[in-house]
């Protein structure tokens, strides 16, 4: 398959620190969808079983329930009422140090994705000019769901309710995308914009020297594809930086990154990326040892 290399940092970046490049196929290029905020949400699989009762399988994000016959609901099992949400300032914007961790892992992404230094993206963001007549409705913050995890498969009975099922998901994937695809300033506190921007920093500084320590924890089919691992990677890549640079306790950035991969990511991610850092940590560890 064809390929094109695109640099973390933009052609115009004086620096020398930012010369990895991930491959990924050129068809991304020419798909409007990357260009923008990157919408990097995975979207519900469902495969129809054929024994009887119908049951339709469905991978619902938020859920770590089976719904079976006579116990519970499909209005219960996607009730996020009782699950704790982004903490919001007087101001009504996001001021959890989740919601940074969020934001910066979206603009490292894009990042990779656009071939641009992820500060600059950043700050590129946060100085966009709002479109005429775009205005956001703070009260989707309060719905957000920041907590809102996969899980496994959520077993129902009938297509009605297969059909309520994806009506909840849907709904809590364009409340992501809205919030999500906003204007920083509007969604987040400065506090929590400043604390992105320390993220971002660290990340882009120590991008050369993390590449070789990551090439060396994550698994060969990793290495082999890191076009489909792009997500995957720049978890790795925030935690590392945070854990190095900021001097966050190891165990908070651990416990987040995975976090974020079972919200963001598929398959065995959250534990690969928990195993990755640990044996980042422990290596750093001796390393600052025998200094």
């Amino acid at each position: 398959m064809e390929g094109a290399l695109l640099p973390l940092s933009s052609p115009s970046t004086s620096s020398s620190k930012l010369n990895h490049r991930f491959c990924f196929p050129s068809s991304l290029l020419n798909n409007h969808r990357y260009s923008h905020f990157p919408k990097f949400l995975p979207k519900p699989k469902i495969n129809t079983v054929t024994s009887s009762p119908l049951s339709l399988k469905c991978s619902l994000r938020g859920s770590t329930l089976a719904l079976d016959k006579d116990e519970t609901s499909v209005s219960e099992i996607t009730d996020t009422s009782s699950i704790s949400l982004p903490k919001l300032d007087k101001t009504g914007r996001f001021c959890s140090p989740r919601a940074a961790r969020e934001l910066a892992l979206s603009i490292i992404y894009a990042s990779c994705l656009e071939g641009l230094d992820p500060v600059r993206l950043f700050e590129k963001r946060m100085n966009e000019r709002r479109e005429v007549g775009y205005e956001f409705n703070k009260e989707k913050l309060l719905e957000y769901n920041h907590m809102s995890f996969g899980g496994p498969p959520v077993i129902v009975e009938t297509d009605e309710d297969a059909n309520e099922l994806l009506r909840n998901i849907q709904l809590e994937s364009a409340i992501e995308e809205e919030v999500l695809a906003a204007p920083p300033k509007l969604v987040y506190s400065r506090l929590i914009l400043r604390f992105t921007r320390k993220l971002l920093v660290a990340v882009r500084d120590r991008w050369d020297s993390h590449v070789p320590v990551i090439n060396k924890v994550i698994p060969p089919n990793w290495q082999e594809e890191p076009a489909g691992k792009i997500l995957e990677l720049s978890i790795l890549h925030l935690a590392m930086s945070e854990i190095a640079v900021l001097d966050t306790r190891h165990q908070i950035v651990i416990n987040e990154a995975v976090d974020l991969a079972k919200r963001f990511c598929d398959g065995a991610a959250p534990r690969i990326i928990n195993g990755c850092l640990r044996t980042f940590y422990r290596d750093l560890e001796a390393s600052n040892n025998r200094v």
